[in-house]
């Protein structure tokens, strides 16, 4: 996985250079920036047609008000510098937003917002192994002030070009402000969240179908089903998935308690009620992740549990088995030994007779462990 993974890395500036510049619906290209996706200008409710540069929508908002909307993908520092001088974000926010692999997180710099996503994307898989990738995150952050919002993304997933174009049909919602774009994210993210939920449950229970249904064969447990339902890799691997994933979602449980229920001056109260929904449905989410890592643990043990069962009941049939050999074994050694007066030694019946008797006796053991259950 950490192989695919760095040759993702590889990949990736190469990608982002060829999704750049982002492209209008008239076809022109929306900055000059390589790591602006788009920039545009939004007043009462509507996108102000054109292509403007960076510099050219802040001044434009200046002078006839509204607010402008910049989406940058995996800026480095010099491509950021100037977005980041001209609206006067906090060089610790800048930092993060440039570097990423932040923690979901809220944090007010004087007139600015700055918050965090991680959003997560499902692996598609034909089938679930110990060094499946089920998901992978990437990340949002939002510079939110009165009259803009700069989103930064990394990784290959959560575009927001889908999203703002459904934002620019919606009018009356675009009229409340900056405030509305970082709803509209953060529904999305977290909308994302249920769907990677769904599909993981889906995983769950294949792992619980394979541990439970293979663990007998209809006679009682057998060491086959055992061994197929007895794949631990694949369960921890799922463990770690889960715990990426929770990563995600558990610590934008704060952030998300704050836009729904303290006042602040830069998110509309209309806009504030919407951000409830979002953390009730972010809080379901969370809920669910949890009890994934909880049921996680009770198949691993119920896995652990078989393979134990298994293990006792091979021995058990080894112990019953050398228990059966050890009879003609026995008398075997004792008529070896060089004795010249043995019982029944020179007999001409001898030889029969000690076969019949070890078959009986090793028929009688073996009856014995059959009855109850060792065989």
């Amino acid at each position: 996985m950490s192989m695919i993974r760095d040759l993702r890395a590889a990949v990736r500036p190469a990608r982002r250079r060829d999704d750049s510049p982002y492209h209008t619906e008239s076809g022109g290209p929306a900055c000059a920036n390589s790591a602006v996706v788009d920039c545009g200008v939004y007043r009462d409710g509507r996108r102000v047609h054109g292509h403007p540069s960076p510099a050219e929508a802040i001044a434009d908002v200046r002078d006839e008000g509204g607010f402008v909307w910049i989406g940058l993908h995996e800026p480095n520092e010099a491509e950021f510098a100037g977005i980041a001088q001209e609206f006067g974000l906090h060089p610790l926010a800048v930092e993060d937003a440039v570097h990423a692999h932040q923690r979901p997180k809220l944090e007010r710099y004087d007139d600015t917002l700055f918050t965090v996503f991680k959003t997560v994307h499902y692996v598609e898989h034909a089938e679930l192994t110990s060094t499946s990738e089920v998901v992978e995150t990437g990340e949002v952050m939002c510079f939110t002030g009165p009259n803009f919002i700069v989103t930064v993304r990394h990784g290959g997933q959560g575009s927001l070009r889908a999203l703002r174009h459904r934002l620019q049909e919606d009018r009356e919602r675009l009229t409340k402000g900056p405030s509305a774009v970082l709803h509209a994210i953060a529904d999305q993210v977290v909308d994302g969240y249920i769907a990677v939920a769904g599909a993981v449950q889906d995983d769950i229970d294949e792992v619980e179908i394979d541990v439970f249904s293979s663990g007998t064969n209809g006679k009682g447990t057998g060491t086959k089903g055992a061994a197929k339902g007895g794949d631990a890799g694949r369960m921890y691997q799922l463990k770690r998935e889960v715990l990426e994933f929770k990563r995600a979602v558990s610590p934008l449980l704060r952030p998300m308690q704050l836009l729904s229920e303290r006042p602040m001056r830069l998110v509309d109260s209309d806009i504030q009620k919407y951000f409830r929904d979002v953390a009730d449905h972010l809080a379901r989410v969370n809920e669910q992740v949890l009890s994934f890592d909880d049921l996680l643990n009770s198949i691993l043990q119920a896995n652990l549990a078989q393979a134990a069962v298994a293990q006792n009941e091979d021995m058990r049939k080894i112990t019953a088995w050398a228990a059966i050999f050890a009879v003609p074994t026995m008398i075997a050694g004792i008529y070896g030994m060089n004795f010249t007066y043995m019982p029944e030694l020179h007999w001409k019946y001898g030889y029969p007779a000690m076969m019949l008797v070890t078959v009986t006796i090793c028929f009688g053991i073996h009856r014995g462990f059959k009855r109850n259950g060792w065989l």
